[in-house]
């Protein structure tokens, strides 16, 4: 990537009791499914945009893009079902979050318009899964599909959307958060 490109997300911040429990949950799963690797603790999170490569010079009006969903209420999740991504040759499990009221959808459907207007993102055809990635498989390979016991079902409220830029190097991705909005202002 050129000097002046950055790497982009927009990620839901995770709660402590949350991130724990997907610890604790994750642990024998991974240790029981041959090529999983799990993605750091630090790492968790509920991507709501992805950018991609953006204009280096133009991180403070892509983080004030963002700040449209300040106002928005603090939307009401649970950990739901574990899922395998994409569901034919799965290459990523994650964890569904039950999404109560919609309030996340509504969030992610602002801040997608957002970003769209600037120019920075394309809004996916596909409609909006919340989930947080916890294991991936290794490059080449390929995972042995199984059922798995959901996480226990914690609920919570989201506070805190992330712009985050994403370094990629030998041991994969590096997160630096840029700027924090703080939802439900």
């Amino acid at each position: 990537m050129p000097a002046d490109q950055a790497r982009l997300f927009v990620a839901l911040s995770l709660p402590a009791t949350v991130v724990d429990e997907l610890l604790r949950w994750r642990a024998p799963v991974v240790a029981s499914v041959a090529g999983l690797r799990p993605v750091g603790a630090g790492s968790l999170h509920v991507t709501l945009c992805f950018l991609g490569s953006c204009p280096g010079d133009q991180l403070d009006q892509i983080a004030d893009a963002c700040e449209v969903v300040g106002e928005m209420a603090l939307p009401r999740l649970s950990l739901g079902e574990p899922v395998w991504l994409p569901a034919q040759r799965p290459k990523v499990l994650a964890v569904r979050l039950e999404d109560l009221g919609g309030g996340l959808e509504d969030i992610q459907s602002d801040l997608s318009g957002s970003l769209a207007r600037g120019g920075w993102y394309e809004p996916e055809l596909r409609a909006f899964t919340a989930h947080v990635t916890v294991a991936r498989a290794g490059r080449r390979e390929r995972v042995r599909l199984m059922e798995l016991e959901p996480p226990a079902a914690i609920g919570w409220r989201g506070t805190k959307l992330v712009l985050f830029r994403s370094r990629l190097d030998s041991c994969g991705a590096q997160y630096e958060a840029l700027r924090t909005i703080e939802l439900g202002r």
